[in-house]
């Protein structure tokens, strides 16, 4: 998950913290005015002015269907609308005391707009309806006579979209000595193909300050400046400011011609789902979006407007046949003929899955490969969602929401993953997430329910788990149980009311709907999202209110100009969460006691996990996906709960679950590993045994208080006091001798790690192996400590960037993960070394296309067969290609070598007796084998003391015959190895780039 690890502000400085956080998508201007009253309550006579836009539409009439908020529908077909100026109809309605309306449009023929099926959810006020975009401002205002000299100083200003793809323009301004207009501003009218205008009075100011909007939330206001705009003609495109400028229409030849007709128009049906392609349209001055069409069912006729040349629908009929024709638009307005027309059938909503077991096999068997399962690979788009960042990060420029992969792309994928020679995949948390940026899976909202962005019909979690062991793949599903989202934990505690929704805010932040609830897919019928948080905010203190000084102003503002009140944001010293619940306070030391209650970022609200309540509510959850058959669960900040709570509570609770519901062989394979994030290159977490990994792979060795919270305060208090030198050690990751000997697990809390001392140190294989086998002996058994060189938080040394070492490096990495002790992992990507170089996490501040978490599919897509693991039958398109890669024929072949000797796999090892770098003796005895190998990785060695024997080299098949118990080999090469097993089979597999 995601970090900052430094000293957050008390509650005043940490508010504007987190808003500017959050609120970085909408750079409001900075010097937006701060209403100190609410907004009046609503009155009787409250009317909405609902604008059409018409040119895109081509029909002969336009009629307005409606409902106020908690009334009834008009009589279709509506309401007939009236012209208001170009390009746009009309129609105003009395709302009564209704804040809002639901409404559709229709031609009176049949042909709706029903905003695919959802409608549109409108406001009060002036509100306009394009191409699907609400915005809110009077596309009309600006279509005035031209201004008359004499009356005053007047601006005119030309503002360009042409690089922003928005569908309206709004300019909020402030006459020099005036005030501020009223956000969002004037509604500017279309000039030409991607310029809009408004001529402003300026009174006797010769000068304002301006920013400008979509009216959707996303805002120019100059990269916070504000633009400084003169009298006269002005023009403003791309952050540059023209004064005195020619009229950029003035000789412009009006664009009359269409885009060509699309082509290639093809419907496919899954489910009660349907994806629709096509290929792009060609026109002289650029295709804006497409026009799709659907006629069939019991709704009617549907038209939708979209931005790309993938249409997904989801929830469709049953056994229904549809019809689809799409038109190409331009920005001038101009609309192509209807595309020759596509059909599908829909069938029947798939059953349930039953429920799955897990293989339940040793973990240490199975390498591991970890995957964002939102970025791995998209198998259906009618699930992909953006977010409120999406705008802000870029990444719907990139056509790149934020949640794209989802389970349906990895079971298409399983094959490629297997092929690889992968036999168990650890995905990010499955949870229903809640946050601005949550595709990773760490701000869980509702820990009993998967989030729905990441299913599909036929493929559910329970799907993906099923598929996953048909193939003889396990899941590890990664878990939280330091922290839910900022927005609390539903079925625990989610607080009712963050904040004041005062006119600053309430543009941007949603109304209440009753009996909406939030499910991170589904759209609010009232504001259009899918990110709803009308749940969250009020115009007046609520009742039973427990927030310090609520709505009192902290005489800060976010970074966007707003007005920022107490409470305005979650916070763990604000009151908002019940301490019996949340603990109340900031992190303070990272290697101290509060680490373990404290939160430790603002939109991470910190459990008290000592509290049953809260106990109990973790453990139901993480049940139901034992219970659906998941083979483990990688531990996120585990370090940030108190080792007595996990030995107490949760791993305790873990195996009773397993056991009951799938035997006790399941549960002594049920693989539980956790994060204990130690960044430091020393054998304990700067002298800190309690914040150290190897700490939590024991049992206590103390009798503390029958209360969780004094126990954890006891434990923390006598382990810091024992220090380094007096912890449990173990031999049971090491030979003696050259004889394995049966581990002691009597002392084993039940809990693996990561090893985060070889991570830290890969940034050269030699530091890696040194600094891990010093380590060794204070783990419970380092045989099961998780291997990885880059992951979705860091690189080797804390690095920001997913791991640049270079081909060979890594090829040597990979040699020394897969055949020392400890289980191998690679995150994705890096079999073909997937955005070196590239920061992972920066946040909404940038585009995920330019981050270690980038969509990996374009990479996959194609099809791909795999009969058994390391070995691909068939392959074709891009996937075809990415398995010519060097990295994936040496990571293809380690796993075939892995898998051929268990020495590698469940062995005890020594480097007793040996000489050279990295290299290394491995042994397992039991049930009937008995495999040792002689390992050295790059450099030569020399092992002594061996036994004699017939020994053959798994890479390249030489054979040696040992009589005196010495074995010497030559250096194999950067990144090959040699694997000289007693009694061996010979070479496995094939000659690769590196291992040969």
């Amino acid at each position: 998950m995601r970090r900052i690890r430094s000293r957050l502000p008390g509650r005043s400085s940490a508010v504007a913290v987190a808003v500017g956080a959050v609120l970085g998508l909408v750079t409001v201007p900075s010097a937006v005015p701060s209403p100190r009253t609410t907004p009046a309550a609503a009155t009787a006579d409250n009317t909405a002015t609902v604008f059409y836009y018409t040119k895109t539409k081509n029909w002969e009439r336009y009629n307005l269907h409606y409902a106020p908020d908690g009334g009834s529908w008009t009589a279709v077909p509506g309401v007939a609308m009236e012209t208001a100026c170009t390009d746009w109809v009309k129609k105003t309605v009395t709302l009564g005391t209704a804040e809002g309306l639901r409404a559709a449009f229709n031609n009176g023929s049949g042909t709706w707009d029903n905003n695919s099926g959802k409608d549109y959810s409108l406001g009060t006020g002036n509100i306009t309806v394009k191409d699907g975009v609400i915005a809110h401002s009077d596309p009309c205002a600006g279509e005035e006579p031209d201004p008359t000299p004499g009356d005053g100083n007047r601006a005119t200003v030309y503002y360009s979209t042409r690089t922003l793809g928005w569908t309206t323009a709004n300019i909020h301004y402030q006459p020099a000595g005036g005030s501020w207009t009223t956000v969002p501003g004037v509604g500017m009218r279309a000039a030409c193909a991607g310029w809009w205008k408004t001529d402003i009075d300026l009174g006797t100011a010769d000068s304002m300050k301006a920013a400008f909007n979509n009216g959707n939330g996303v805002w120019d206001n100059n990269k916070g400046a504000d633009y400084s705009l003169p009298a006269g003609i002005t023009t403003v495109f791309d952050n540059t400011v023209t004064e005195d400028a020619d009229d950029p229409c003035a000789d412009e030849v009006p664009d009359t011609r269409a885009p060509t007709v699309p082509a290639g128009v093809t419907a496919r049906a899954d489910g009660v789902s349907v994806v629709l392609t096509w290929e792009p349209s060609t026109d002289d001055t650029g295709v804006t979006r497409y026009q799709v069409t659907r006629t069939g069912g019991t709704g009617g006729d549907v038209v939708t407007d979209v931005g790309s040349t993938v249409f997904s629908e989801a929830n469709l009929e049953e056994r229904t046949t549809y019809t689809y024709t799409v038109r190409a638009m331009d920005a001038a307005g101009n609309v192509s003929a209807a595309s020759a027309a596509a059909t599908a059938t829909t069938g029947t909503k798939p059953p349930a899955p039953a429920a799955g077991k897990p293989l339940g096999t040793d973990p240490r068997k199975d390498p591991i490969y970890f995957l964002l399962t939102a970025r791995f690979n998209d198998g259906d788009s009618s699930n992909n969602r953006g977010g409120s960042q999406h705008e802000r990060s870029g990444n719907a420029a990139h056509n790149d929401p934020m949640f794209r992969g989802d389970f349906k792309g990895l079971v298409n994928k399983l094959d490629y993953i297997k092929g690889l020679g992968f036999s168990a995949v650890w995905i990010t948390p499955v949870v229903l997430n809640r946050s601005d940026y949550d595709h990773h899976g760490y701000h869980g909202y509702d820990f009993y329910k998967v989030d729905p962005r990441l299913e599909s019909a036929g493929a559910s979690y329970q799907d993906l788990i099923n598929a996953a062991h048909a193939k003889g793949m396990k899941i590890y599903q990664d878990v939280v149980y330091n922290h839910s989202s900022r927005w609390g934990a539903k079925g625990l505690f989610t607080p009712t009311v963050y904040g004041v929704r005062d006119s600053q805010w309430s543009w941007y932040y949603d109304e209440k709907q009753p009996g909406f609830e939030y499910d991170g897919l589904t759209v609010d019928p009232k504001s259009g999202k899918s990110y709803y948080n009308g749940d969250l905010w009020s115009t007046a203190e609520p009742s039973g209110n427990t927030c310090v000084n609520w709505g009192t102003p902290t005489g800060g503002r976010s970074p966007e100009g707003y007005t920022i009140y107490n409470c305005q944001w979650p916070g763990p010293t604000s009151g908002m969460f019940p301490q019996a619940l949340y603990h109340n306070c900031w992190i303070g030391n990272w290697e101290g006691e509060d680490s373990r209650s404290c939160w430790l970022h603002e939109d991470l609200a910190d459990f008290n996990t000592e509290n049953a309540q809260v106990q109990n509510y973790l453990i139901g959850a993480y049940n139901k996906y034992i219970d659906m058959g998941v083979d483990g669960f990688r531990v996120d900040t585990a370090v940030h709960i108190p080792r007595t709570t996990w030995n107490r509570r949760f791993l305790p609770a873990i195996q009773e679950r397993v056991t009951q519901q799938h035997g006790a062989e399941a549960a002594r394979n049920f693989f539980v590993f956790g994060e204990v994030a130690a960044f430091v290159n020393d054998k304990w977490n700067r002298g800190s045994v309690n914040h150290s990994a190897q700490f939590y792979t024991w049992k206590e060795r103390g009798e503390y208080s029958a209360d969780d919270e004094k126990a954890a305060l006891e434990m923390y208090d006598y382990e810091q006091q024992q220090g380094t030198g007096n912890q449990p050690t173990s031999t049971n990751a090491f030979l003696d001798g050259n004889t394995y000997h049966a581990p002691d697990r009597s002392r084993f809390s039940g809990m693996n790690v990561i090893d985060m001392r070889m991570h830290m140190n890969f940034g050269d294989a030699s530091n890696a192996f040194h600094n891990g086998k010093d380590s060794d002996d204070s783990y419970h058994d380092a045989t099961y400590n998780v291997v990885y060189v880059d992951s979705h938080d860091y690189g080797p040394n804390k690095s920001s960037e997913r791991y640049t070492g270079g081909t060979d490096a890594w090829a040597e990495n990979m040699s020394l993960m897969w055949t020392f002790r400890g289980i191998p992992t690679l995150f994705y990507g890096s079999e073909i070394e997937f955005q070196k170089g590239q920061k992972i996490d920066c946040g909404p501040s940038c585009p995920l296309a330019t981050t270690g978490r980038a969509y990996y599919g374009d990479h996959v897509a194609g099809t791909v067969t795999s009969s058994d693991f390391s070995q691909v039958d068939s392959a074709t398109g891009a996937v075809a290609t990415t398995l010519q890669q060097p990295l994936v024929k040496h990571v293809q072949r380690l796993n075939q070598i892995r898998r051929a000797v268990p020495a590698l796999q469940t062995g005890q090892y020594s480097t007793a007796g040996i000489s050279g770098d990295m290299a290394f003796k491995r042994r397992y005895t039991a049930g009937g084998t008995d495999s040792f190998a002689l390992v050295t990785v790059s450099g030569g060695a020399t092992f002594t003391g061996v036994p004699n024997g017939t020994y053959r080299d798994a890479v390249t098949g030489d054979m040696r015959t040992v009589s005196d118990g010495t074995l010497s080999v030559g250096a194999p090469g950067k990144g090959n190895l040699r694997v000289y097993v007693l009694n061996g089979t010979g070479k496995i597999g094939t000659d690769g780039p590196y291992l040969k």
